[in-house]
Formats: structure tokens, sequence, C-alpha cells
């Protein structure tokens, strides 16, 4: 598969999906392929070349554990210990959470309490210390290991540990630990940094199919363990070659020892039938896909979203990274495609069912996570999920001069009765996957979205 023929897909989706840019890194046989599409900015366009910056969102979390991997290496840190050995005056609404906490529950989304806080903690050095001192008020969802919910505060809270041991800056200390030895000098934190170089500017699609520029461009700075980073595309797949490596750099320093590099692509808890894959390692998501193991991350921004996956055992990689609300339909798509390309592997989606709406009534109702509530009713067969961010969260944003997008329903089927799995069956989100638990009495109390768990706050509705 040769450079034209990535080029060629690249540009296929762009047009036909309306994403306003796109970059996109492929590594396979040590070698690199790479393919541009769009422009920066639909009120000043650029086009996206190889120097262009996009936001790579949440694949960051897989830096912050990276670098707190570089501190277990130097006995710093203990992947199993409290974090209140490196934090004593971490305060969370459960003090048994507070105290029995490990850094290993914050890469592995285990944790439990609310993980989307929002709350802008302001631009300065103590923005990660202040954010930290928040989630003292926020709820404790499920008990402490007992459920994955896909957490951002938990990767903040990481950071901060980071940050205390290191005596520096979070950003400083990634640069130090982990950008720098790499070789990594086209990633970037802060939009002063990136604002001098070309850089993408976020976009969402409106009703009349035209695409407006996300606002603000840049996420708050309480948030950047979690994912507020910027790169260019060489720099995603050095990140991918170093992960796929023995833990040495391209100039043959050693960063890591392969043996924790390896540890970190090894399952700690399993996510059957969830949007994060089959199970999680440390941070990174690791899916089966016809006996070939995927490991990779993605991110959502403000207009931007991005993929990222490795397969170790064939040397592969590909990064597509988007800036607009239909990037994650094309970066799906893509890598889709990249891998029955390169490697022979097809992905296919489970099937929805249809079911009768006395078998779907118990997974209708309210359920809620601490920014939206979700409403599932039962239609002719299927279960249809509208989403609606609370307003307590449309008043941050809004004060944060973000853009509030009014989500679409998911169209979801169960994959088959009395699985409690389904299939997003309609629309953008098409064959992402998701689950609903269920209580010691057998009663469905939750459901999981988008990797997220949402717990039921009213019995099913009658339908």
């Amino acid at each position: 598969m040769d450079e034209v023929a990535l080029q060629r897909k690249v540009s296929e989706l762009a047009a036909e999906l309306g994403v306003t840019g796109v970059s996109v890194g492929v590594y396979i046989d040590g070698k690199e392929h790479y393919a541009f599409a769009g422009v920066t900015s639909v009120e000043n366009p650029l086009p996206v070349d190889e120097e262009t910056l996009f936001q790579f969102g949440s694949t960051g979390k897989t830096y912050t554990a990276t670098a707190m991997m570089r501190l277990v290496e130097r006995g710093e840190v203990d992947l199993d210990a409290p974090v209140r050995k490196y934090l004593p005056n971490l305060k969370l609404k459960d003090e048994e959470t507070a105290e029995r906490v490990t850094i290993l529950q914050l890469f592995n989304h285990t944790a439990g309490w609310s993980g989307d806080l929002m709350t802008d903690t302001g631009e300065g050095d103590d923005a990660l210390a202040k954010y930290v001192d928040l989630m003292a008020d926020i709820d404790q969802v499920t008990p402490l290991g007992a459920a994955v919910s896909y957490n951002n505060a938990s990767l903040s809270l990481a950071g901060h540990v980071i940050a205390t041991i290191t005596g520096k800056t979070y950003e400083k200390a990634l640069r130090e630990l982990i950008l720098d030895p790499i070789g990594m000098h086209n990633t970037f934190f802060f939009p002063n940094e990136v604002m001098t170089r070309r850089f993408a500017v976020g976009h969402n699609k409106q009703p009349d199919g035209t695409m407006k520029i996300a606002r603000p461009w840049a996420m708050s700075r309480g948030g950047m363990p979690a994912g507020g980073m910027s790169a260019n595309s060489k720099d995603q797949i050095l990140w991918a070659r170093f992960h796929l490596g023995d833990g040495t750099a391209p100039d043959g320093t050693r960063v890591l020892s392969k043996e924790l590099l390896d540890l970190m692509k090894q399952p700690t808890v399993e996510t059957p039938g969830s949007a994060l894959g089959d199970y999680i390692g440390i941070s990174w998501m690791l899916r089966d896909v016809e006996g070939v193991r995927l490991v990779g991350h993605g991110g959502d921004t403000i207009g931007q979203h991005s993929e990222f996956i490795t397969v170790p055992e064939r040397d592969f990689a590909i990064s597509s990274m988007t800036n607009s609300s239909t990037g994650p339909e094309l970066n799906e798509r893509l890598t889709r495609w990249a891998l029955e390309a390169y490697l022979g592997v097809v992905e296919t989606d489970a099937e929805p069912i249809l079911l009768g709406d006395d078998v779907l009534a118990p997974y209708t109702g309210r359920f809620e996570t601490i920014a939206a509530s979700i409403d599932i009713t039962a239609r002719q067969g299927l279960l249809v999920a509208q989403i609606e961010i609370k307003p307590e969260t449309r008043k941050e944003m809004s004060e944060a001069g973000e853009d509030i997008p009014e989500p679409d329903p998911f169209v979801l089927g169960l994959i088959e009765a009395g699985s409690d799995r389904y299939v997003v069956a309609e629309g953008e989100a098409k064959g992402m996957k998701g689950y609903f638990s269920r209580n010691d009495q057998g009663e469905v109390d939750a459901v999981h979205v988008g990797g997220r768990l949402a717990t039921r706050v009213k019995k099913p509705a009658r339908t």
C-alpha cells in the first residue's frame, strides 16, 4: 500500500463527510506515510500540511501515564500505592475512597467518582492544584474498583501527583520526562506556543450543513493531564514508534525499560462490550479484532477529534486528527480501511436485533452522569437515547465561552435478547458499543455510553 492510496482515501472521506481539515500518519514496516486534506479554519483558511498542529485530546492521557511510569522506574512511585502516599491532603467526597484509591486506578478508570468535572480553574501554575481541590465535592457514583467509567478528573489528579513529586509544573515535568528525551519537539501545551505556528481550529456542523468555528480554542489548564496538548502528525507517529519499540528514543537514549513499556499494554480490567474496548491497560485501551490486539486511544476537544491506534504484533500504527464535528466518523472509517488495506484485518459491527417493547422496558428510563441526563425509550424494537446537557454544565460551558451542542438522539439495538449489550444502530455514532449493568437484585441500574457509566435516577417508563 503506497502513500498515493492513503492520500486518495483521506481526501475521499474528507469530501464525503464534510470534514474541514485532517492530518493522518501511518507507520508500517519501518516506514512512515502521511496524508492531509482541507484547511485549518473556515474563517482564515490555510491548507493542512505536515506542520499543522491539531489538538489530539485524550490520547494525551497516555503521555501522563508514560511520565508516571518513568517515576515508577526511578522508584519514586508505586502503582499499587494509595494516592495519599504522595498527596497526603487529598480530599474526596467519599473518605474511604480517598484513603484507598491507588495510582493504577487513576489510569484504568475504576476510581468510581464522577469523571467530567469541567470547572475552569484558571491558567496559572496553581490551576491543577485548584482543580484537585474541587474534587472534594464530586459524587462517588460507584464503589472504588467496582466499575469502569471514563474519568477525566482521575487523570488531572494523576498529573498533580507528577507535579508534586517532581516539584515542577505538570507541563514542565512532561517535557523533561518524555517529550524532550523522545525528541517530540512539535508537541505543545499552551496557546502561546501553538499560535506562532500553523494550527487547526475546531469546527461544529450547523443545522444548515455549514461549519462554524468552535470557541474557545483551548481546553482549560486544570484538565491538561487528561488531554490538552497539540501536535503535528509527525510527532504522533513518533509517539507510536516509541510505544511500539523497546523504550529507547530515536537517538538511542533509554527513556523507559521495555518491561514497563509492555506492562502499559497489559489488561488491568475488563470492559466487555464497551466503547472503550475489551480491556484497559495503564491508560491504553485494548480490543481484539480477528485475534489481533489493537492498542490505542483517541481524543475529543472543542471541535477537534482524533484517533490513535497501534498494532504491536504487526509493528503498525495510524494517527488521524480532524478539526470538525464530523471527524469521528472519518477517523472510524479511515482506521478500519487502513487495518484492512495494510494488515488484512477486517473489523465489523455486531448487528442489532429487533425486540418487543415489553422486552426492552427494563432498559428504559432516565440515567445521569455528572454532566448530562439520558432518557431512554423503546421504539419499534429499538431503544432511543436522548441526551441532554445539564443546566449547571451548560452554565459552566457558557461562562467559558463554549458553544453548547445539542446532541442528536442515539438509536440503540441490543445485540441479542438478554445480553445487556448494545450497538448504536443509526447515525454518526453507528457501530459504537455499550452495555447496561444490573444491581444485586438483577435490575438494570446503569448504562455505559461512550465509555461513561450513567446511573438510573428513576424507574423504567411504561411503554
